[in-house]
């Protein structure tokens, strides 16, 4: 298929649809899920749920993270954040994700005056850490491969500049050891992949190919728009409907085979693997990064002896069943009664990636 025509004249939308009904109509019940937050509000956004046959259902999988960072890591960084010396700095969303108190996270912090900052970036952290030689400044690194390449080059011209009032607390992880764990989860029940169009053009496409290799499961590396993502489901529906498990790149105006080789050098100087824990998916072997000895001086977590506290969740959140995808937004007893985005309780509905806000905003 030429992906490229199909996303330039989105006026053949009802071909596409048509197409994706025939071929539903030989696979029986299918279930789609997306790994990206930029997906799930895509797709709530363009409203394509409701227009996909009955039998097709999409899901959303542990693709913001926000979402999949542990309770009890946002415990620990909230602890920090009570040092007067320390200014933690981070991107927006991860301001307003509770620990395992509702309500208590690191803007309620900064309201009572704690030194809490909203940056965009790594380098606006830097710049802090420059400006403010009396403080210790932290930069929480959070995100998956596609702002691992940044938070590397922040660290390397940390190093460069001898910044030692600079940390960053490394929290990112990467995508295929997750979506391992998640297939090989006794509860899973999912048809095929929508891949990540953001990671992928960083890795590229041909870190997705154990999805049919090992799994015998179609994948497809999917763009943004509406008809990106049409285009994809088309072609999810029709390997499921050949029986032909195989892993597509739609999303060919950006996404290589190997990926951004100066990127991937970077992460690779910078990381290694490592172990971490997902909210929803638990412990999991090599599905972090942890940074290198060498840049020891720059890593928040051996800086300050950091240690996270005993894991709990807040009662009756179901983020961790939204992440894994057997649970619906709708389905938990708090989404739209006591958790909104104006008054979030986990943070699905937290995230401008989450599942839960996605569902709340869009319906």
């Amino acid at each position: 298929m030429l992906y490229e025509n199909w996303f330039k004249n989105p006026g053949d939308v009802p071909f596409l649809l048509k197409k994706i009904t025939d071929y539903s109509k030989q696979t029986g019940p299918i279930r789609l899920m997306e790994v990206c937050g930029t997906h799930t509000m895509s797709i709530a956004r363009s409203g394509i749920k409701s227009v996909l046959p009955e039998n097709v259902q999409l899901l959303s999988g542990p693709g913001c993270p926000v979402c999949v960072t542990p309770a009890n890591i946002i415990d620990m960084i909230l602890s920090l954040s009570e040092r007067e010396d320390i200014l933690i700095t981070s991107y927006g969303d991860l301001l307003r994700v509770p620990g395992s108190i509702r309500g208590d996270n690191l803007l309620k912090r900064r309201a009572g005056g704690g030194n809490v900052e909203s940056v965009y970036s790594p380098m606006d952290a830097l710049r802090l850490a420059e400006d403010h030689p009396e403080k210790e400044v932290v930069f929480l690194g959070a995100g998956f491969e596609t702002t691992a390449p940044g938070t590397a080059a922040c660290l390397l011209e940390a190093a460069s500049r001898r910044l030692d009032n600079f940390s960053v607390l490394c929290l990112l992880k990467q995508t295929e050891p997750a979506l391992r764990s998640l297939i090989e989860s006794p509860d899973f029940a999912v048809s095929g992949f929508l891949c990540p169009g953001h990671v992928a053009a960083i890795i590229g496409t041909d870190r997705f190919s154990f999805l049919p290799g090992d799994y015998r499961l179609p994948g497809v590396v999917a763009g943004f728009e509406a008809a990106d993502l049409l285009c994809s489901i088309l072609e999810l529906t029709r390997m499921l409907a050949e029986n032909r498990p195989a892993l597509k790149n739609e999303y060919t105006r950006l996404v290589r085979p190997g990926g951004n080789p100066a990127a991937l050098s970077l992460m690779e100087k910078v990381f290694r693997p490592a172990p971490s824990r997902w909210r929803g998916l638990g412990y999991i072997d090599g599905s972090g990064y942890a940074i290198r000895d060498e840049y020891a001086s720059w890593d928040a977590m051996q800086k300050f002896s950091l240690k996270p506290p005993a894991e709990t969740e807040i009662p009756g959140c179901q983020c961790s069943g939204v992440i894994r995808g057997v649970v619906r937004p709708a389905d938990c007893p708090l989404f739209g009664n006591i958790c909104s985005p104006a008054s979030p309780v986990g943070p699905c509905m937290v995230s401008g990636e989450g599942a839960c806000a996605a569902a709340y905003q869009y319906g």
